[in-house]
C-alpha cells in the first residue's frame, strides 16, 4: 500500500531516509521532512507492507530549469528507497507512479530525476520506469585561499 505520508509518519519516514542519505542522520532528517510536509510542493510518500514502512519517495516541484525539460514547473523525484528484502516487488515501481500522479495533479507536465554515475541500480531503475538519460556531467570543487591581509 503507498500512502501520502503526513506528521505521524515523520520517523519511519526519516529511518528509511537515512539508509539512503546515511550521512545526513535520522534527526536532521527528521526535522527536514517536517518542513517539506508543511510546503505544498513537496511531497513524501510512503510503502508498507503489512504493519511495516518498507519504502519511500520524496518528491517535489523544480522552477528552475531541470535538465532535459521543456517546462516549468517540473516535478522531480529527490529520493527513493526499499529496504532489502523487499525489492523487486514493484514497490518502488508503484512508489514513483505516486509522486507523477502528484505531479501530474498539481499541473507539471514532465517529472525527472538523477543518480550518480557510479549508481547501476539506480540508473537500471530509472530507464525502467521510462525516464531517458538527458545528459551526463561532472561536479568539480575546490578550496579558495582567503586574500593575505595586507
Amino acid at each position: 500500500m503507498i500512502r501520502k505520508a503526513t506528521a505521524e509518519d515523520l520517523v519511519s519516514a526519516a529511518e528509511l531516509a537515512a539508509l539512503l542519505w546515511p550521512e545526513a542522520g535520522k534527526e536532521e532528517l527528521e526535522r527536514e521532512f517536517r518542513d517539506l510536509l508543511e510546503d505544498g510542493e513537496c511531497a513524501l510518500f510512503l510503502a508498507s507492507e503489512g504493519d511495516r514502512d518498507v519504502g519511500f519517495a520524496q518528491c517535489q516541484l523544480r522552477h528552475d530549469y531541470v535538465e532535459g525539460t521543456d517546462s516549468s514547473p517540473v516535478g522531480y523525484l529527490e529520493g527513493i528507497y526499499v529496504r532489502e528484502g523487499f525489492r523487486r516487488r514493484g514497490t518502488a515501481r508503484a512508489l514513483l507512479r505516486r509522486c507523477e500522479e502528484w505531479a501530474a495533479d498539481l499541473g507539471c507536465r514532465e517529472f525527472a530525476s538523477d543518480c550518480e554515475l557510479d549508481n547501476g541500480d539506480s540508473l537500471a531503475f530509472h530507464l525502467k520506469t521510462g525516464f531517458r538519460e538527458a545528459n551526463r556531467i561532472i561536479c568539480f570543487t575546490k578550496p579558495l585561499e582567503r586574500p593575505k591581509e595586507k
